[in-house]
C-alpha cells in the first residue's frame, strides 16, 4: 500500500469541495448540521486554504486514489503561540480507516511544518478521541500537553506539542 500526502492545487478545488461533502455527512452525526437549501453541507472556509497565509490543503492518496484530506490551519484554542499550526480538518475514508492511513498522513504533516501543535478533538467524535490520542502520544512519545475543556461553545480535548 502507497500512502502519499500531497498538497491540494487551487485546480484541485472541485475534488477537495466533493471529499468535504463526505467529510461533513459523516461529521453531521456529532455536529448535527444538515444540509443547505442545494442539499450541500458546504464549508465557508474553503477558499481561504489558496488566498491566506497559514492555511494549506492536502489530499491523502493511497495506491493513486483519493483517500481523504488534511486542512492545515492556524486556529488555536490552547496554544499562546501565534504561529503554532492546527488541524483544521481531518478526513479519511471509511474504506480506509483502521489501515494506518490516518496515522501515517498526521505524523507527516507534523513533520512538514516544524514548530508547536494544535489538535483538537470534539468529545462526541468517539472514534476520533483514540486516535487522535494514539497518534499524537506516538509521535511526540507521550511529550505533550493534554487539554480536557467543557465549555458553552466546545465540548471536547485538545492537544498542544511541537514537531520533531
Amino acid at each position: 500500500m502507497n500512502i502519499e500526502v500531497i498538497p491540494a492545487e487551487e485546480s484541485q478545488k472541485s475534488v477537495l469541495m466533493h471529499l468535504m461533502e463526505l467529510y461533513n455527512h459523516d461529521f453531521s452525526e456529532y455536529t448535527k448540521e444538515d444540509v443547505n437549501e442545494h442539499g450541500l453541507f458546504g464549508y465557508s472556509y474553503l477558499d481561504h486554504y489558496w488566498t491566506e497565509e497559514g492555511r494549506h490543503p492536502f489530499f491523502i492518496k493511497v495506491d493513486g486514489y483519493y483517500a481523504g484530506f488534511i486542512l492545515v490551519g492556524t486556529g488555536r484554542r490552547y496554544s499562546t503561540n501565534e504561529k503554532a499550526h492546527s488541524i483544521a480538518e481531518f478526513f479519511v475514508m471509511r474504506k480506509y480507516r483502521g489501515m494506518n492511513v490516518g496515522s501515517f498522513a498526521a505524523k507527516y504533516v507534523f513533520n512538514l511544518f516544524k514548530g508547536e501543535w494544535e489538535v483538537r478533538v470534539l468529545n462526541a467524535n468517539k472514534p476520533a478521541l483514540p486516535f487522535w490520542h494514539k497518534v499524537v502520544n506516538e509521535y511526540t512519545n507521550g511529550n505533550n500537553a493534554y487539554y480536557p475543556e467543557s465549555t458553552l461553545d466546545w465540548d471536547g480535548i485538545g492537544y498542544v506539542f511541537n514537531s520533531l
